[in-house]
């Protein structure tokens, strides 16, 4: 469906971003647009290591997508900024920060496999920001593929209206194109996509005479799935009986950026079919910069002038150029010969050399170059526009999650969202003398990568690196290694553990009093203490304090002196000097001194009283389980039960998928170190797995 030109230049843009399970064909998905946009006049193969998108050498070593790539494409007089994310567990943080960024989505599915665990995951993230999402079920020429059963599990697991608007011509090889239910034609390809050199060019024709009444038939599923959705459609499937293509098209598009139905196409990317009616349903159906509300953030009036009139005040941002610049850095890349810095303009904007004020450094910035980003290649530009996403070279202190904005109109827009590491490895040079250079290296890392954090061990004085999973650190030694030319030893991984309460105390008294000479501190208070949950049920995480303190024994200002003590105590627990989560603390009495007493002693009778009380209570240690899904052949199942099993694995579910079994199990992360290779060895290497983190669950005394 092609769209019709706006006046408005935005109108013509689209932020998109590609979004899948590992190997459903993400990167194949990019490649194929790149390639039908003019972009590239070669298609890349991940399997031969030629993809612009994955062009760092470990993405190429190891197939997969682990650092989100953006590109630059044009189609049917638009222009499309694409992001290809990774589709691995561990790198959840990079499709975080990017779906913080995007106005749409093309969530792409295995025709055969369908919904898998990874699917599932960035499509909730996705639900997250309320990115309006097309879904594209690529594979349609495998063994099994099977659109209707693609959709059933999209239906299931997702719980979106899927609006079907392509019907298959032909299945597995004999697929050959695609019927387009919105306007009643039939789009084939000839020749052999797969081909390198090959041309595989849609033909338009009518829909074949064996498949016209299945065509009708799902014409008339779809108006009516529509027509219940969409009012405007309603009216005029009660007036005429069925939906004229305008209105269908209106309605779909109406849907789609509500969220509240998900246009489904199906192809094959790899042997480039179906991509053109892709990019068609991206422009027809996706919202521009224009479509999505207008952005958000806090009015920072600390902007260095010493106005802070409306400082904390919630502002919006309309995307026009004409109005003050809003930008959120979303992506940094620290090479060796300087930093490049990923944004995207919400509003307004900004030419090469312009003065820019960090909002979240509080510091002036200059843009020395703008660059129109292709992956690892990039084109000048002398400026951006709301709506950009570009890339420029010169800020000095702009992290992930930096907000830029004119010095003039200070504003701080919401950064995404970091997820908590659950993985640590301790690192040293091999030798002596590279320990300066190892520690900007981890500095490089982490400035990159927001979900690396690295930190010193007090006891042992190891520098430790955590991050989100086993193959995430190994990537991130890996990347030391080969960019930095460093020898690194590495610890066995260590999974971050945590504390919570199993059984509270009431009446906790803890008296502060110290006196030196001179203003003494006097603070006295009394806690109870109880978890928030059961560690079983998953709902015993976070912190709740509450004051319950009558008749003004303690002040309301020293009250929010406490909570702050009691929440500096939760950095250790009593077990093993683990983070502490999971309670609540009512601070149910207390008395005060009329000269000793201040925040300060208030606060030290915060920290020191809920530490003892913890000592009181009956604590429980908790370590991260992680939902594992075990595909592997049929005569090796046996095995792999058994191998989770002595893994303290917990079989949840099993299913037959075309090739195999999937097994899905609940297993502790500790457990799980060092199972790609057994798995390998106990199916012959046919046996694939994928992990989801689901929370945390009491750990026996062994796993501490």
């Amino acid at each position: 469906m092609r769209s019709t030109v706006n006046t408005n230049p935005l109108a013509t843009v689209r932020n998109l971003g590609i979004l899948a399970h590992v190997d459903a064909g993400k990167t194949t998905v990019t490649e194929r647009i790149l390639y039908a946009t003019g972009t590239t006049h070669k298609r890349g193969e991940v399997h031969d290591g030629t993809t612009v998108t994955d062009f760092d050498p470990q993405e190429r070593d190891r197939g997969i997508t682990i650092f989100a790539a953006a590109v630059s494409c044009a189609w049917d007089g638009h222009r499309i900024n694409l992001i290809d994310t990774p589709g691995h567990v561990d790198f959840a943080d990079e499709v975080e920060r990017s779906l913080r960024v995007l106005d749409g989505a093309v969530a792409v599915f295995d025709a055969v496999a369908g919904v898998e665990p990874q699917s599932e995951s960035v499509w909730r993230q996705a639900d997250r920001h309320g990115v309006p999402r097309i879904a594209f079920v690529n594979k349609m020429d495998r063994a099994g593929a099977e659109l209707d059963a693609a959709v059933a599990s999209i239906r299931e697991r997702l719980h979106p209206v899927p609006l079907v608007v392509q019907l298959p011509i032909g299945a597995e090889d004999a697929f050959t194109g695609v019927v387009d239910l919105v306007r009643l034609r039939a789009l084939t390809w000839t020749g052999d996509g797969a081909a390198a050199a090959a041309v595989a060019a849609a033909h338009e024709g009518p829909v074949p005479d064996d498949l016209r009444e299945e065509a009708n038939r799902r014409r008339r599923l779809l108006e009516e799935a529509v027509a219940e959705l969409h009012q405007g459609a309603l009216e005029e499937f009660c007036a005429t009986g069925s939906l004229g293509i305008g209105t269908l098209a209106a309605a779909l598009r109406n849907l789609t950026r509500s969220g509240e139905g998900v246009v489904v196409l199906c192809g094959s990317a790899y042997r480039n079919r179906g991509v053109e009616p892709l990019l068609d349903a991206v422009l027809a159906y996706l919202p521009s910069p224009l479509d999505v509300p207008p952005v958000r953030g806090t009015h920072d009036g600390d902007d260095g002038d010493g106005d802070d009139d409306g400082d904390g005040d919630e502002r919006e941002r309309v995307a026009d150029p004409a109005v003050p610049l809003a930008a959120l850095a979303f992506k940094v890349n620290a090479t060796a010969t300087g930093r490049l810095t990923y944004l995207r303009l919400y509003s307004g904007t900004i030419e090469k050399g312009d003065t820019v004020w960090d909002a979240t450094a509080r510091r002036t910035e200059r843009i020395g170059r703008i660059l129109r980003v292709q992956a690892d290649r990039h084109a000048p530009l002398d400026r951006a526009v709301a709506g950009d996403i570009v890339a420029v070279v010169g800020l000095k202190s702009a992290r992930a999650g930096s907000t830029l904005c004119a010095p003039s109109a200070p504003l701080v827009l919401e950064p995404p969202g970091v997820a908590e590491h659950v993985v640590s490895v301790a690192l040293e040079a091999r030798r002596g003398t590279d320990t300066g250079r190892l520690a900007s290296a981890l500095a490089r890392l982490v400035e990159e990568d927001p979900s690396l954090v690295v930190r010193t061990d007090r006891e042992t004085g190891q520098t430790v690196l955590s991050g989100m999973g086993e193959l995430h650190l190994e990537v991130a030694v890996e990347k030391i290694r080969l960019e930095h030319g460093l020898g690194v030893n590495v610890g066995r991984p260590r999974v971050s553990y945590r504390e919570t309460v199993g059984r509270g105390v009431s009446g906790f008294v803890y008296r502060h009093v110290k006196q030196d000479g001179g203003a003494g501190q006097f603070a006295h208070v009394v806690l109870d203490v109880e978890p928030l949950g059961t560690p079983d049920s998953g709902s015993g995480s976070g912190f709740e304090f509450r004051s319950a303190v009558v008749g003004g024994r303690v002040p309301r200002e020293y009250v929010r002196a406490v909570e702050a003590g009691c929440r500096d105590a939760l950095a250790e627990g009593p077990l093993g000097g683990h983070p502490v989560t999971g309670l609540r603390v009512t601070l149910t009495d207390g008395a005060t001194h009329v000269k000793d007493s201040s925040d300060t002693a208030f606060r030290t009778a915060g920290r020191f009283g809920l530490r003892d009380a913890l000592r009181a209570c009956a604590m429980v240690v908790l370590e991260p389980v992680v939902e594992v899904t075990v595909t592997v052949p049929e005569d090796a199942v046996g095995g792999v039960l058994g191998d989770l099993a002595a893994r303290r694995g917990r079989v949840t579910g099993s299913g037959t998928r075309t090739g195999g079994t999937a097994v899905t199990a609940t297993v502790p992360l500790a457990e799980l170190f060092g199972y790609a290779t057994r798995l390998r060895s106990r199916t012959q290497g046919r046996g694939t797995f994928t992990t989801r983190p689901t929370g945390y669950a009491p750990a026996p005394v062994r796993a501490q």
